[in-house]
């Protein structure tokens, strides 16, 4: 990877430069990201994780600006990472810089959270222009995936059997978008964590999806919630 140090970030001349954390388990990817960003006037590397749980940890003890996160990690994914870190630091901004560009991982990754999306191989060009887009409060989606992301996200048929959720089942799957587990959403509506079992395993069967994040990708692509 080289990098243009030319290349602006729009922040102001005076200001400190932006703090980042690298959440990545590829070693070679990790230094290369490193070396890149490192170039940067605007960008400062305050620490490294090597799996989703100890970027969390990291997230949590250096509170940066921005991370850079992949999806794919041990332990933690990227997703539930994101989850957690935008939940602890909703100042902190998350770029997914990844391989996977299936549909369900790409809604899922901005559903949990994430300011950007941006695809390994690319430009570092492209990773600037997508922690630019990031800080500046705005959603960052690859150009590769756009057109897809746009496409699967309109609506489905009125054959679509969506609208025989319950009241409550509609309940659960707000939550369920919004990243709580079950005790959370248990807690949260004064329910019990086998009645939300229950709740979650009717939603899944309605639906015709096999996990929760394909429940949320259907969620949100039909305007359930």
């Amino acid at each position: 990877m080289s990098l243009d140090v030319r290349y602006p970030l729009n922040l102001p001349a005076n200001a400190p430069p932006l703090r980042v954390l690298i959440v990545e388990d590829d070693p070679m990817m990790q230094l290369g990201l490193e070396q890149s960003l490192m170039a940067h006037p605007q960008l400062e590397i305050v620490g490294q994780a090597e799996d989703g749980y100890l970027g969390v940890q990291a997230a949590l003890q250096l509170k940066p600006d921005l991370v850079v996160m992949d999806i794919g990690l041990p332990r933690l994914d990227g997703i539930a990472a994101t989850q957690q870190i935008k939940a602890a630091l909703p100042a902190t901004h998350v770029v997914m810089l990844t391989s996977h560009q299936t549909e369900t991982e790409i809604i899922a990754a901005l559903s949990s959270g994430a300011d950007a999306y941006c695809i390994k191989g690319a430009s570092v060009e492209r990773l600037l222009s997508a922690i630019a887009a990031a800080v500046d409060g705005a959603a960052y989606l690859d150009p590769q995936i756009a057109r897809r992301v746009i496409d699967n996200l309109k609506p489905p048929s009125p054959t679509t059997n969506n609208a025989n959720l319950s009241g409550r089942e509609l309940e659960v799957l707000k939550l369920m978008v919004d990243g709580l587990s079950n005790p959370e959403i248990a807690e949260k509506l004064y329910l019990s964590p086998n009645t939300i079992k229950t709740h979650v395993r009717g939603i899944m069967n309605k639906l015709a999806v096999d996990d929760r994040v394909q429940a949320a990708v259907v969620a949100l692509r039909s305007g359930l919630v």
